[in-house]
């Protein structure tokens, strides 16, 4: 989980599991479906996951506020259009434009994105961040997810295999969290 400061105080992101697990060529961006609204499932099947960009070579996974999310996934995809569809080069820009844009510094939301080479987490405060270990979590249930997928991928090749085994762990722990998986890998 990531924690962001916010101008009225600190805001803890929640709402969601988001989990990006890269591995021999292969990168894997699983989600849960729930949309909550404080103690009560709004919907069950949301799709926080989906390919962007032209010829959808990107995938990205988003927690925090679902209106502030499609917002970031319609200026990544600009950014990506703009920069010819290089990732680190559009992330770098959307954050510098999310930091400083005063519209855009009030959005609410996490990302993780990645294509074929680069998984990156992108952040409300300007940050772009290449995990560490090629496994990357947000949102309320991101820890469990983050520390079940390090445990299993010491035993388990597959990333697809580990982020629907880290996912299953953190349905299971957080109350914000389902067990309704949307998947994309590249």
């Amino acid at each position: 989980m990531i924690d962001s400061q916010a101008s009225h105080g600190l805001t803890q992101w929640h709402g969601t599991t988001i989990i990006g697990v890269k591995r021999d060529g292969k990168t894997v961006i699983a989600g849960d479906g729930q949309v909550s609204m404080g103690n009560t499932v709004m919907k069950p099947n949301a799709r926080k996951v989906r390919r962007i960009g032209e010829g959808e070579k990107v995938i990205a996974g988003f927690a925090g506020a679902t209106a502030d999310a499609f917002t970031l996934f319609e200026r990544l995809e600009r950014k990506l259009e703009q920069y010819r569809g290089q990732l680190m080069r559009a992330a770098v820009e959307l954050a510098k434009d999310w930091r400083t844009d005063k519209y855009l510094r009030n959005l609410e939301a996490l990302m993780i994105v990645a294509d074929g080479e680069t998984m990156l987490v992108l952040t409300g405060n300007g940050d772009v961040l290449e995990p560490e270990g090629g496994i990357a979590a947000i949102g309320s249930g991101g820890n469990y997810a983050l520390a079940a997928a390090r445990a299993l991928s010491d035993y388990e090749d597959d990333p697809e295999k580990i982020a629907r085994r880290a996912m299953a762990v953190a349905a299971e722990l957080c109350v914000f969290t389902n067990d309704r998986v949307t998947v994309e890998t590249i």
